[in-house]
C-alpha cells in the first residue's frame, strides 16, 4: 500500500506541469524534481510552489526554502507534513 501523501504529490506534479508523457507509477519517491530527474526548471518550481501552497495550506518562504523541498517526492512529502504538523 502506497502512502496517499505522496501519492496525491505525484498526481499533483503531472497535473500542475501538464506532464502528459508521464504516468505517477513512473515515479519513485527519491526521483529527483529538478536538473537530472524529471528535468524541471525554475518555472515549472514556481508553478509546482503555487500548486502545493494551494493544495496544502501551507506556505514555501523563498527559493531556498523551495529547493531543499523540491529535491524529490520524499523530500516535498516531509516539507508538507513539517508545515502541516507546525501549524496544527
Amino acid at each position: 500500500m502506497g502512502d496517499d501523501l505522496k501519492d496525491r504529490l505525484k498526481t499533483l506534479i503531472i497535473e500542475a506541469l501538464s506532464l502528459e508523457d508521464v504516468d505517477p507509477d513512473e515515479l519513485t519517491d527519491d526521483t529527483p524534481l529538478m536538473d537530472s530527474g524529471l528535468g524541471l526548471d525554475s518555472i515549472d518550481a514556481l508553478e509546482l510552489v503555487v500548486s502545493v501552497e494551494k493544495e496544502f495550506s501551507i506556505k514555501i518562504k523563498n527559493s531556498e526554502e523551495a529547493r531543499a523541498a523540491l529535491q524529490s517526492i520524499d523530500t516535498l512529502a516531509a516539507f508538507i507534513r513539517e508545515r502541516q504538523a507546525a501549524s496544527a
